[in-house]
């Protein structure tokens, strides 16, 4: 090998353009007022911009710009610049989960807002059902009764990854329906409803906030938060530059953590063949869950004082994670191939339209009878989230409580474990999905009625309010004597477990 060779550069080269566009899209954002205006991510401009010139080599050259052998010409069995920005994408999508895993946590929330918290995470798998559920009814139309061409019954399934997940999931996914099932340009085709996704929370926002602002609902935040010593760094931590630099610490405990979970993906993949590609397209997943093994690792080292000063900083993990969520988006815009997509527009505009109403509509109604006194401010949060990603709805979110004064953006961060919990199960019905017609119309049913019934769950207290305001009743006769008050101040039966998370319970 000589590093002359452009394969030796191949990589680089492909990080420097698109880190090079976030730069492009960053100055073009702060000179331009009207892209100041959209709210939109850099990484997003950055990303559409590589498609626009992509796009524009491909109808003059006939080959895309990350084609060209400088990014990998794909000889020999190595990979084109397109399937590098599809690896960068993947990737991206576990480090960052990973790195947002690992981050310590010392909050404590009494019942109200565990309450609150719970029901942000069942409106977010709600968000992805109601999705899941339009999606697959335009395209299971489209493929029976219109017949089009290269697509599966499931592929609408895919707005709920585009949409309410992301680039990396809408790949993921996109992937193994192109792979396994014969979804021609299925790829590209989640890669696109979740750009679309990313305009939607952009735009959609930026009109929310007008509009209510017009009307006196809400006036944009001007304060400022003021960072303290505690933002940076955490009591006892490893110094930040030693024999080894507090960073490189930080990389090497979230790569250790992902080289473990492709060791399990791998394992298990050798154990059944057939679910491979399922397997590899949940590494975020995985990754994730052996956060929790490793912190509690972490935590018994320091309980036994084998380590004595802390390893994780909450603050570098998060500029990994926003680090790796950045290059994901960027990739993933610029993976995408128009031409390969033509067929697909009608389908790609009715989905985006479909789920942009149904998701406006569904945060919405939840958030007016459920977070009323910060309603407008849970809403930008929950719609930029399930149209973008976290990072989105964070972004609205600052226009409006940029100090952070109201619950919305712990909801937002804390939300995803019960959101894991209730959503884990049905992220295997998409495999499932694509395996022929029925199985699409048998999991469009069953998505359906795990959205009713989430629903249930989430609108408990006003369905089932007699039930709560008897409990409550019980409770206030059983402190007549100190031996019944006792009892109740120890009882852990369901009901009061309901009626102790009510947000609505003020004794």
């Amino acid at each position: 090998m000589s590093f002359s060779e452009l394969s030796v550069w191949t990589f680089i080269m492909v990080f420097g353009v698109l880190l090079l566009s976030m730069l492009v899209a960053c100055i073009l954002k702060h000179f331009i007022p009207a892209l100041q205006k959209t709210l939109i991510p850099v990484s997003v401009l950055g990303g559409i911009l590589l498609l626009i010139v992509s796009t524009a080599v491909y109808f003059a050259t006939g080959t895309y710009l990350f084609n060209f052998p400088v990014f990998g010409d794909g000889a020999d069995g190595s990979m084109n610049g397109m399937q590098v920005l599809e690896v960068i994408t993947y990737h991206c999508l576990g480090i960052g989960f990973i790195a947002s895993g690992m981050r310590n946590s010392k909050k404590k929330f009494n019942k109200k807002r565990a309450g609150e918290i719970f029901d942000s995470g069942v409106t977010t798998v709600n968000g992805y059902l109601i999705q899941a559920f339009a999606g697959l009814i335009v395209t299971i139309i489209a493929v029976w009764v219109l017949n089009t061409p290269g697509m599966i019954s499931a592929a609408g399934i895919l707005l709920a990854f585009g949409f309410g997940q992301g680039t990396g999931q809408a790949l993921n996914y996109g992937k193994i329906y192109e792979n396994e099932h014969g979804f021609v340009g299925g790829s590209n085709f989640g890669l696109t409803v979740a750009a679309l996704g990313f305009l939607v929370a952009c735009i959609g926002g930026v009109i929310y906030i007008n509009v209510m602002r017009t009307k006196g609902l809400i006036k944009i935040d001007t304060s400022t938060r003021h960072s303290t010593l505690s933002d940076y760094e955490d009591e006892n931590e490893i110094p930040a530059v030693s024999s080894l630099d507090k960073m490189t610490v930080q990389f090497a405990v979230v790569l250790t953590v992902y080289a473990i979970s492709f060791g399990i993906m791998y394992g298990l993949s050798a154990l059944i063949p057939s679910l491979s590609n399922t397997l590899f397209g949940f590494n975020f997943l995985i990754g994730v869950l052996l956060t929790i093994p490793a912190k509690a690792i972490l935590k018994k080292l320091y309980d036994k004082k084998v380590i004595r000063r802390r390893i994780i900083n909450n603050y570098m993990m998060d500029r990994i994670s926003g680090m790796a969520f950045d290059l994901m988006i960027i990739a993933g815009v610029a993976a995408i191939q128009l031409p390969l997509l033509a067929t697909y527009w009608g389908v790609l505009l009715i989905l985006a339209a479909l789920g942009t109403v149904l998701t406006f509509w569904y945060v919405n109604f939840v958030c007016k009878r459920l977070f009323p006194s910060y309603r407008h401010e849970q809403f930008l949060a929950f719609f930029g989230m399930l149209t973008g990603t976290a990072s989105t709805g964070m972004i609205l979110l600052r226009e409006i409580d940029g100090s952070y004064r109201t619950p919305a953006s712990e909801n937002l961060v804390y939300q995803s474990l019960p959101a894991i919990v209730f959503g884990f199960p049905l992220m295997f019905l998409a495999p499932y999905a694509a395996t022929n017609n029925l199985a699409a119309l048998i999991t469009c049913i069953i998505v359906g009625v795990c959205f009713v019934v989430l629903n249930i769950v989430l609108f408990r207290r006003s369905i089932f309010r007699k039930h709560f305001s008897s409990a409550q009743v019980s409770a206030q006769n059983g402190t007549e004597s100190s031996q019944d008050a006792s009892y109740s101040e120890n009882e852990c039966s369901a009901e009061n477990i309901s009626s102790a998370s009510d947000p609505d319970n003020k004794n």
